[in-house]
């Protein structure tokens, strides 16, 4: 049996100048158990100690003892971070406060509530539909969509809905459409394993918009949770198949065609974006939560345009996080401002855990401002700089800015090429050797508060996370005889398990972290 003490063995970047910021918060006592401090003890000091499994056979970088001194870098303050930007382009784009309706243009205003009526107009909170595609399908380019809130799931209970149209879907308000809080007045899908049957590929919210890079399609304060209808291991710490830490919700995430000999939870092992898309023109993504997706938290294609994506909250999802792809021939059409976002345990692909799991994932031809982030617990790196044009030439124009992000218990804190097939695993202090990107004040995270306001028992899980593999092959069975006498290749069983991977993430706590950590990461305002 060959045993890993933990998949974060694999590279210790963000461990060092973590640690004395942990040991802080836990001897306050304001994190329930203090045995989170000795599990992240633990296991930076076996990734001091071990090789990297997933590369080249390189020493995993510096020693235990750079800990105080990483550590007395420290977090900038709020203030000298706004004073100090330099390289972004926009700046002056903070998360918009609660009031008032965000238009993006001068058309119509739609109303859609629960209690509302497809037979209404939509055109008042007196008189609002019932369904948020009714609004869609009669709104025009301009038009803005208000939406009370609660849980729309399409039409006919579907699970999805289509946006077609440069149009602004608002969430947050309450049932009068008086006041929009929507940190409150939650507004957001939430499918079930009732809709398995009903949505196939379709994700959460399709954005699907095109013919003009002048005009706006927003996403404000509408989120999206998919743990309801995933399929897991029913949550048994006794059950090693399950992949249950003490506490969580449900065990670990079942992939598609995997049946352990276990209880199981959930609707079905699906790949499922929440939100997909492609599109041309501004769009702009804020205010939302994007939680337990099973196949990206956002994927869309940028077909031309220049992006927002902002002041949201992404956690517990699978492959990435946030992925941008180019559909462009030239450089610098496509932009994407992606800051203000709070990305947490962004996992892996599968439950092997060998490839995937980024936090923001931007692939070629696309340019990039990534900045006041927080990243925490990527499953394998933070941002992915992996994926370069192969026209030279093209790719030499590519422009990305990575200014005051903060970053905590990544595998790594960003994945680059190597010369040869596999990742270098680069941590944020690190950053200002990577070719090809302008960066400053990029920072380990050591903030008492912010972690605090993470789900305990989750956070638990990830720092003692461990995988175990184990392998049998008997020659002598009836089974490889009768192989051997026919030249077939010999069979044996191979068995990989998990303490965690991918377990549901409770949606109505990932808004704690809207405004965990003054000035970065999701904000209230």
């Amino acid at each position: 049996m060959k045993t890993y003490d933990s998949i974060r063995k694999t590279v210790c970047k963000a461990i060092p100048a973590m640690l004395l910021g942990f040991a802080l918060i836990f001897s306050s006592g304001q994190v329930a158990s203090a045995q989170i401090l000795n599990d992240i003890t633990r296991r930076a000091k076996n990734a001091a100690e071990t090789r990297i499994k997933m590369g080249a056979d390189r020493a995993v970088h510096k020693a235990m003892d750079k800990a105080e001194d990483a550590a007395k870098k420290g977090v900038k303050n709020a203030a000298d971070n706004a004073s100090s930007k330099k390289s972004k382009s926009s700046s002056s784009n903070v998360p918009e406060g609660r009031s008032g309706v965000a238009k993006a243009g001068n058309g119509s205003t739609w109303y859609v509530s629960g209690t509302g009526s497809n037979k209404n107009d939509g055109r008042s909170p007196e008189t609002p539909y019932k369904n948020v595609q009714k609004a869609l399908d009669e709104a025009a380019d301009g038009d803005v969509i208000c939406v009370a809130a609660g849980n729309y799931t399409g039409t006919l209970d579907q699970g999805f809905i289509d946006i077609t149209k440069y149009v602004s879907l608002v969430g947050g308000y309450n049932e009068d459409f008086s006041e929009r809080d929507p940190y409150v007045y939650k507004t957001y899908i939430q499918t079930n394993p009732s809709h398995v049957s009903k949505n196939g590929s379709k994700a959460a919210i399709n954005i699907e918009v095109s013919g003009s890079r002048a005009k706006t399609v927003m996403v404000d304060g509408f989120s999206v949770d998919m743990g309801e209808q995933s399929l897991y291991c029913a949550a048994d710490p006794t059950d090693p198949v399950s992949g249950t830490p003490e506490g969580c919700l449900t065990g670990r995430k079942l992939m598609v065609g995997e049946s352990p000999s276990t209880a199981k939870v959930g609707g079905a092992a699906q790949e499922r974006r929440a939100i997909h898309g492609h599109v041309e023109g501004h769009l702009v993504i804020r205010n939302c939560v994007i939680a337990n997706a099973t196949f990206y938290g956002i994927q869309i294609m940028n077909k031309g345009g220049n992006w927002e994506i902002y002041n949201n909250v992404f956690v517990a999802n699978c492959y990435a996080s946030c992925q941008i792809d180019s559909m462009t021939k030239d450089a610098n059409e496509c932009f994407v401002d992606f800051h203000h976002n709070t990305v947490l345990f962004s996992w892996c692909r599968t439950k092997v855990m060998e490839d995937m799991g980024y936090g923001y994932r931007f692939m070629s031809r696309v340019d990039s401002d990534v900045h006041d982030n927080i990243f925490g617990c990527s499953n394998l790196g933070a941002i992915d700089f992996a994926h370069h044009d192969s026209d030279k030439a093209v790719d030499a124009k590519r422009k990305l800015n990575i200014v005051d992000n903060q970053f905590f218990m990544n595998v790594a804190d960003m994945i680059i090429p190597s010369q040869s097939y596999m990742w270098l695993y680069v941590r944020c202090e690190e950053f200002e050797d990577v070719e090809g990107i302008n960066e400053s004040g990029n920072v380990e995270l050591t903030d008492e508060n912010f972690v605090t306001k993470i789900n305990q028992p989750y956070l638990k899980g990830f720092a003692n996370l461990e995988k175990v593999e184990s392998s049998s092959y008997n020659p002598n069975s009836a089974a490889n005889q009768v192989r051997r006498a026919f030249g077939v290749n010999q069979q044996g069983s191979e068995i990989v398990r998990v303490t965690m991977f991918a377990n549901k993430y409770p949606f109505e706590e990932a808004y704690n972290l809207f405004g965990a950590l003054e000035g970065c990461g999701a904000q209230i305002l």
